[in-house]
């Protein structure tokens, strides 16, 4: 009885959310939320753990720039190690970095908090290739826009729920805790996955093409995944600013850890809204949506920089950037989908995925630079200026799409 009423809550929330066509599509994305969960729960903690450490944001900055170069390197190894392994062992291996992680960041050590970041970077990188490639396998194109919407309201649940609860049990209980239920999480998605048969065990790149650096040269011959990498290096430098310097903004601003992490959960809790936003998307096309998204977010920026002087004035313009940023996660990574073609979804995901690492590497290289001589509130007029470049590339989108 009980599962005949779970099945017909579960068919009518498929069709609130206009996936009931898409198998799986629910638990897909449930399950790519509570990994994401597990991601987020350290987000506030690990920069405001750093900045304890390290002692100003210019140091933090070059923490996160050598975590994100060797993080990057370790992303170019993840395909030869899948041509060797195979994905479920990856997988399995990746949730045993994670557990690594959280073992060491609670030490509060600098060397534990470089090698801790290092291996929780690896990790999650590796894992959520897996994942996503899954994904990619059961979700047809033609659906996926209307998926990722799903999937990215999922995300926004984790990335809200994450930084607040983080600081939270940090406070309440202790540093290990966080680390501790971000491990527990990543665990618990590795062996439902591999329970139910999403990440199989098998090789799916072939020896020919398990190094990326070997089809760097196809990927860039093909305009519209060069397009989808830009639009998507663009989002994720938004967000992972807003992760670390927000909390960071906010400390030095008289706030406390624990509001600190509700301001990043605030800024998060956007995301969940990307179905409504999609359905929006649809209604304006993806160019003018996501060219609307980028400056809208541009502009909040640069204004909260202008009065960043006043702290609360300053969070409510964070905010209202982060509610503009969502609209780009509504479209999530629908334009690689699209573009990508089937046969080389496995070795272009690789490739493709390193938005993220690129997306840290590059405004840490800019800020670690930048802090030595301008404030803080540089971070955020850079970063305005950043999203107001990323619009004029939505010209390019096809307008099919």
């Amino acid at each position: 009885m009980r599962a005949c009423r779970g099945q017909y809550v579960s068919a009518i929330l498929a069709r609130l959310l206009n996936v009931q066509d898409i198998p799986l599509a629910l638990t897909l994305a449930v399950m790519s939320g509570v990994l994401i969960l597990g991601l987020a729960i350290p987000f506030t903690v690990i920069p405001l753990l750093a900045l304890d450490l390290l002692g100003d944001a210019q140091k933090v900055s070059e923490f996160y720039l050598v975590a994100g170069v060797i993080g990057l390197g370790g992303a170019f190894v993840v395909p030869a190690l899948i041509d060797r392994f195979g994905r479920r062992w990856i997988s399995i291996a990746s949730t045993i970095f994670i557990v690594a992680a959280a073992i060491m960041m609670p030490s509060r050590t600098v060397w534990a908090l470089y090698l801790g970041t290092i291996l929780y970077t690896f990790g999650f990188f590796a894992i959520d290739i897996a994942i996503n490639v899954a994904i990619m396998e059961r979700v047809p194109r033609k659906t996926f826009v209307r998926f990722e919407a799903v999937r990215m309201a999922c995300l926004g649940a984790g990335f809200t729920l994450g930084p607040w609860l983080g600081v939270f049990i940090t406070d309440k209980i202790g540093l290990w805790s966080p680390f501790f239920l971000m491990g527990s999480l990543t665990t618990l998605v590795c062996i439902y996955a591999l329970a139910k048969g999403f990440v199989v065990d098998r090789k799916t790149m072939g020896g020919a093409h398990s190094n990326p650096l070997r089809f760097i040269p196809r990927f860039l011959r093909q305009p519209r995944l060069k397009l989808a990498y830009v639009l998507a290096l663009f989002r994720s430098s938004w967000w992972n600013i807003f992760f670390i310097y927000a909390p960071i903004y906010c400390v030095e601003n008289g706030f406390s850890d624990e509001d600190a992490g509700l301001v990043v959960s605030m800024g998060a809790a956007a995301v969940m809204f990307a179905p409504l936003w999609s359905r929006m998307g649809e209604t304006m096309g993806m160019r003018r949506f996501l060219a609307l998204g980028y400056v809208s977010t541009g502009v909040f920026a640069l204004v909260m920089a202008a009065f960043s002087h006043m702290p609360t004035v300053g969070v409510a313009l964070l905010i209202m950037a982060c509610v503009c940023a969502s609209w780009l996660d509504a479209v999530g990574n629908s334009p690689f989908v699209r573009a990508v073609k089937p046969h080389e979804r496995a070795e272009m995901m690789s490739l493709y995925t390193t938005y993220r690492d690129v997306g840290r590497i590059l405004p840490q290289s800019a800020f670690s630079v930048i802090l030595l001589v301008f404030p803080l509130p540089a971070v955020f007029v850079v970063t305005g200026a950043g999203m107001l470049t990323a619009s004029w590339f939505t010209r390019y989108i096809p307008k099919r799409y």
